[in-house]
């Protein structure tokens, strides 16, 4: 096992034994999206939930090599190259059968997650969701009665101003993420990031100015348009990787957090 690790790390890759998060441009990683892209025509990132597909794969991995040592394979140079029958020498005891199980569990939630592609379609809903989600909101910051004054649940509880509130709060709740939900990538994403973040600060500090919820939506609609004129005009997409150096830890964390689920994470556990 030793001169199986050896030999791997040789060629650089990293064996994937431990839950540590792997990023897009580990080797680990870019094999699983040459594999994919040659099996159904779609890189990883197309895929509905990418970091699940990577967690599996580091999970066969590992439950291959333990089956090889179990039943006595020697590995010449990689699980990466072995299937489940290559690494399995037959015997084993009933710790040998546990990990048969388990392989063959993984196996199945991969091949369906394999198959589970974030459709073009899939992007203009959530377009369409966020477009809904601006219009909804506009009506809600102003003038609730419009959308609500049907029920008598409205008046009855006295919500006018808690749906105001919720108005302006639309961009963060719904509007930015889904935005967000269509994995948009480069300047987009850096906007949308922003954004994320600028608006529910705006919708907290605001009110200390103004009780004017419609004002209030006009200022989470600048952050919006301000954060996608900042990426696209001002900022270099090319120099991510030198900005994401100088940022701080606590910063990197925040963006690393917006990350997951989105795509752009890799193998996050949770």
């Amino acid at each position: 096992m030793d001169e199986a690790s050896d030999a791997l790390t040789s060629v650089g890759w990293a064996t994937p034994i431990d839950d540590g998060e792997m990023t897009s441009e580990d080797p680990f990683v870019k094999r699983i999206d040459a594999q994919i892209r040659t099996d159904t025509g779609v890189g990883l990132d197309e895929l509905l939930n990418p970091a699940k597909v990577v967690n599996l794969e580091r999970d066969l991995y590992n439950l291959r090599t333990e089956l090889a040592s179990l039943t006595g394979v020697e590995i010449s140079t990689s699980v990466l190259d072995m299937s489940t029958e290559e690494c399995d020498g037959g015997g084993g005891g009933e710790s040998a059968d546990g990990v048969r199980t388990k392989i063959e569990k993984k196996e199945k939630d991969l091949l369906i997650e394999r198959r589970a592609v974030f459709r073009g379609w899939l992007k203009n809903v959530f377009l369409g969701q966020a477009i809904l989600s601006f219009v909804l909101s506009w009506f809600m910051a102003t003038n609730p009665a419009v959308v609500f004054g049907g029920f008598g649940w409205f008046d009855q509880y006295g919500l006018d101003m808690p749906i105001r509130v919720l108005g302006f709060w639309w961009w963060w709740l719904f509007i930015v993420p889904s935005l967000r939900s269509r994995r948009p990538m480069g300047l987009e994403k850096k906007a949308l990031d922003i954004a994320f973040l600028g608006t529910p600060l705006i919708s907290l500090i605001a009110p200390v100015a103004t009780k004017d919820t419609a004002i209030i939506w006009f200022a989470n609609l600048a952050v919006v348009a301000g954060s996608y004129g900042y990426a696209f005009l001002l900022a270099d997409e090319d120099s991510d990787d030198t900005e994401n150096k100088k940022q701080p830890e606590w910063l990197k964390f925040v963006y690393k957090s917006l990350d997951f689920g989105t795509g752009k994470e890799r193998g996050a556990r949770k």
